[in-house]
Parts: structure tokens; sequence; C-alpha cells
């Protein structure tokens, strides 16, 4: 292994939109940052929406806004594909171990695009949610920062993919790379770790992994965009055609064997995704099943807008079962308003599965202490760790940027202190 030793003010560990924020907002406060990402690319699950709400606009135009500041930015260090292995000390001299695993290429001013066609290996896609595969050799998504093909680990011992590698026409693959070691000081270190959905498969009676044409609200965001596995057209996985579609909220959260908390933009998303389908499925007929809808400040307009529309219907009640049908999917539910039993046939189920911290699943280097739910515990005192947007709570993509700023400034503060 190739061990590099480095120091900066502040380390920031993970890329989505709350390290990305709060590495740049620490930089031009003039700290020094390193920013460590465990994908190929920065942009972690916003990267993944096809829209923001309320405003409906693709997220590709902020998060270009802050790939353009990080490349303008001397002060942050950037590693993709990289995970902290261990920490030792305290501020201001915190001891990093990052492993940094290999791309496989090196960079080269060429599009792979028409090449890569031709490769004879595939793989699950994780960016889609497994949803589809992609080439082996594959560009992570279009607005990719940094903006650099990458290998899938899992094809390179492939004698079929190593064959058709040596054809490579810009001489970029380098399949001899090997993972390194890089040791780095830090004054503090921010945890952006970020969140990932409620595994939708423990949840009896709702039919997800078993009935096809039931997904959950993440995977119905990548088949709504256009850079999707369906290149955005909204179709049921069983090949059915899609004239009725059931958004079911708090799909394991509120719910003391799940999530017992709310995940607070749950709603807001459905919404959001109803209006996917009343663009694409004008004439499709849209039902939301909820406890009550959570939709606070600004976001209650966005729900009034919905309530309006003629195609939307909104009943009040957690659904308790979906099953499959001749005609479709039954999804049942008992309606809290009026005490009745209702059950709706529909071609496609969408669950709202909530955010569960990454910490919750996932045991990470931190040293910090984090609740029951494994979100991290804020002090009012600046701390050498401290977490960062949905690492504490469900937050919307708002919400989270004001939270990263903030903890930029906590990272000064602990730089000042040393």
């Amino acid at each position: 292994m190739d061990e590099q030793r480095a120091a900066y003010d502040l380390l920031v560990v993970g890329g989505g939109i709350a390290g990305v924020t709060t590495a740049i907002e620490a930089a031009e406060a003039g700290l020094t940052v390193a920013l460590v990402e465990r994908e190929p690319s920065l942009g972690g699950r916003v990267a993944r929406f096809h829209h923001y709400f309320p405003k409906l606009c693709p997220p590709s135009c902020g998060l270009e806004i802050n790939y353009r500041r990080l490349r303008e930015h001397a002060n942050v260090r950037v590693f993709t594909l990289a995970s902290v292995e261990s920490i030792e000390g305290d501020s201001p001299e915190i001891e990093v171990t990052v492993c940094v695993r290999p791309r496989y290429t090196n960079p080269v001013a060429f599009d792979y695009g028409e090449w890569a066609k031709t490769c004879p290996v595939d793989c699950e896609d994780p960016f889609n949610y497994g949803i589809g595969r992609r080439k082996a050799l594959y560009y992570p998504w279009d607005n990719a920062y940094p903006p650099r093909w990458v290998v899938d680990e899992r094809a390179v011992d492939d004698p079929a993919f190593r064959e058709w590698a040596q054809g490579d026409p810009a001489g970029g693959i380098d399949l001899d790379q090997r993972e390194r070691t890089v040791s780095l000081t830090v004054k503090s270190v921010a945890w952006a770790t970020g969140w990932r959905p409620y595994d939708a498969s423990k949840l009896d009676r709702l039919g997800f992994g078993e009935l096809p044409d039931v997904l959950t609200n993440v995977i119905f965001e990548r088949l709504s965009a256009p850079d999707g596995p369906t290149g955005g057209e909204l179709t049921a996985p069983s090949g059915r055609e899609v004239n009725r579609v059931a958004f079911v909220q708090c799909a394991g959260s509120r719910d003391k064997d799940h999530l017992p908390y709310c995940s607070g933009v749950c709603c807001a998303v459905s919404l959001k995704q109803a209006s996917y389908v009343r663009e694409r499925l004008p004439e499709a007929e849209i039902h939301m099943f909820y406890i009550d809808v959570r939709t606070p400040g600004r976001l209650e307009d966005f729900l009034q807008e919905r309530e309006q529309d003629p195609r939307i219907t909104l009943h009040r009640g957690k659904v308790a079962k979906v099953e499959q049908v001749e005609d479709g999917l039954a999804v049942t539910a008992e309606n809290t308003l009026t005490g009745d039993r209702e059950t709706v046939t529909v071609d496609l189920v969408v669950l709202a599965t909530g955010m569960q911290p990454t910490a919750a699943v996932e045991k990470l280097a931190a040293r910090a202490e984090l609740d029951e739910n494994g979100f991290f515990i804020q002090d009012d005192e600046p701390a050498a760790h401290y977490g960062v947007g949905t690492a504490v709570r469900p937050l919307g993509v708002a919400e989270t940027l004001q939270d990263a700023t903030g903890a930029a400034m906590k990272a000064l503060q602990m730089a000042r202190r040393s």
C-alpha cells in the first residue's frame, strides 16, 4: 500500500449535499478541508433525485454551482472511493486513516460513451437502487464530480472484461491500480454521513420484494428521472399499463416496530411524485394514504395545490395490507375519519419509506454520542466530532444546507481554539 500524509483544519466525512456544502463554506472561510466520499462521485442521495420540492426543478443546477465552487477552491482536497478506517487522538491533532479504493482508470480527456456500450460485462446498478444494470466501465451519472470514468471492482478479475479492456482506445484503464492509505491530521471532523431508505422488505403485508409492482419512493424517483433506468417512462415492473397509482405514507415510520419517528419529508416527497404522475400520465388516478399530512411552512401551499387536483384523492388512514388481485394491487386501509375500511385497486404502489441515519445500520469510526435511533447528538459546546444534516435528524434539502453552514462555523471555532 502507498501511504500518504497530510494535515487539514477539517475532515468532512460524506460527499452528499451536506458534506459538500460544509466543505465549501469552511474553505471559503479560510480553512483547509479534506472531503471523503465512499462513492466514485459526489452528490449523495440528491444526485439521484428527479426534482426538488416545492419548486420541482432538477438538482443538477444546485449541485453544479457547488461543484464549480469546489473546482475554484484550492483549500479543499476531495477523496472519492474513500472511507475512514480509524481515528485516534483529539483536537487539534486527530489522527485519521483513510482507505482509498482504486478507480481503475486514469484521468484522460476522452469520452468512453460509445466504446463502453461494447463492454461484455455488466453489473447491478446501485445508483438506481438495483433497478437495471450498468456496464462494468461506467460514468457515475451525467453531472458527476469528479468527471471521471470508473471500472466496477466486481468486474476487475473477469477474464472477458480484462480481454475487452485491452482494446482501450484512450489508454485510461489501469487494472493494476491498488488501494492506498492516506494518513490525515485534522482539528475536527464533520460527519455528513447521511441516510438510507428504510428496508421496506421488513414491512409485513405491504408486499415489497414479493409483488413486483410495489416500489419504494426512492426507486420511483429514479424511474421518474430522465437519466433513470427507464428514461423517465413510468411503467410497472410487471409490464402492466399504469392508470392508477397509490402512495402509501409512513411505510415504516412512526411505528414502534420500525422507525418510531416521523421522517419529516415523506409527505412532500409523495406529493412531488404525484406531480410526476400527473405530468407523464395526465389521465391517471392517484391515491395517497396518510396518517396525517405534514407539510409545514411554505409546503402547505404545495399540499393545497394537489388537494384541489381532481385526479388526486387523499385517504386518511394507515394502510394495513397490499395484495395482488386479478386486475392489479388491492390497497386496504381503515379510514380514520369515517371508521370504514377502504380498498382501492391500483396498478402501482409506492411506499414512502422513511429516513434511517447511516450510523444506525453501519458502524462508523465517529467519536460522538448517538441517540437510540442512530442520530448524532449535538452539544451546545464546540466539539471535535459533530453530525451534519440528516446524520442529526430528518431534513429536507433546504434545511440541510442551513445545517451545513452551521457545521462550517463549528469547524471555524475548533480551528481557532488550536
